[in-house]
């Protein structure tokens, strides 16, 4: 009895083993990568998976075929007084801004490494001119006058110049208002597009009128305004938002824009690096990393 108890036991657990081993597996859950289509020609750079950029926002780099520029080293040079494009965060002692991140991915899709270098407004044209550097950019605007001195890139940001104003102004709207009043002041920077729209848009064509005043840079400026010294600072939309965000309730923007330009980065004269920089802006403006980073300087930075 004991011997026929046990063979059944034994028959009993065959049965169910053979049954687990004949039972269906759970299908394995799908990959979220999926494996990308070859591409048509063999030369050209893998794409990405990875963000174009450190921050949570995602891109699908172009995949244009980009000059590799073999590691080289870039000497830039910028300002670092015109904020968002180029200034020193506050906050953190280091210097920041939309140029910075653009130039600094641009040469990571060109394969190139970046040399940061600063100086004065007045002397970058001509040292990125002589070869004392490789790029400039401090919102320079395109110009005939300054293509006879410096190589341009193609536009990457185009700027509009506002009246930027301390918060309640009322004793002019518009350009024409502020032109009347001579006791009204404007802060510029000389030999910039603003100054230039200050004498030939604003005031009377004399580029020595002691209505505007004169400071080394765009942030002594607007600091001039905030402390009542000047009434009024010409300055692009985009970098008037960025002062804004940092000083609310204390400065706006009033009127119609009194004038347009493209701005680009420099490049000494036959440079070689030109062609290389316009094709990686292409790809940023087709992937839209240009959009980020005007969400990022213009908008979110002053936010944070």
């Amino acid at each position: 009895m004991r011997l026929r108890l046990i063979i059944f036991a034994l028959l009993i657990l065959a049965s169910l083993a053979a049954a687990c081993s004949a039972a269906p597996t759970a299908a394995p859950a799908p990959s979220v990568a999926t494996e990308a289509p070859a591409a048509a020609d063999a030369t050209a750079p893998p794409v990405s998976a990875a963000p174009a950029t450190t921050s949570s926002h995602y891109f699908v780099v172009s995949q244009q075929l980009l000059p590799d520029l073999g590691g080289r080293l870039i000497n830039a040079v910028t300002e670092n007084a015109y904020t968002p494009l180029n200034f020193v965060d506050p906050q953190t002692g280091q210097a920041v801004g939309w140029e910075y991140d653009a130039v600094n991915e641009i040469c990571r899709r060109l394969n190139c490494q970046v040399n940061w270098n600063v100086t004065a407004w007045d002397t970058m044209i001509s040292a990125v001119r002589e070869g004392q550097f490789d790029v400039g950019m401090d919102g320079i605007t395109i110009t005939d006058e300054r293509k006879q001195q410096v190589d341009f890139s193609d536009p990457y940001l185009l700027s509009q110049q506002f009246m930027l104003v301390r918060a309640g102004e009322d004793r002019f709207a518009n350009a024409a208002e502020f032109a009347a009043d001579p006791e009204l002041l404007i802060g510029s920077q000389a030999g910039t597009t603003n100054f230039y729209t200050a004498v030939y848009e604003v005031l009377d064509g004399d580029e020595s009128n002691p209505r505007i005043k004169l400071f080394d840079t765009f942030g002594a400026a607007v600091q001039a305004l905030l402390n009542g010294d000047v009434d009024m600072v010409l300055m692009d939309k985009a970098s008037s938002t960025g002062y804004i965000s940092a000083n609310p309730d204390k400065l706006v923007v009033i009127g119609d824009p009194l004038a347009s330009e493209d701005f680009g980065f420099i490049f000494s004269p036959g440079s070689d690096l030109t062609a290389s920089f316009n094709a990686a802006i292409d790809s940023m403006v087709e992937d839209g990393f240009f959009d980020h980073l005007n969400r990022k300087w213009f908008y979110l930075y002053g936010a944070q």
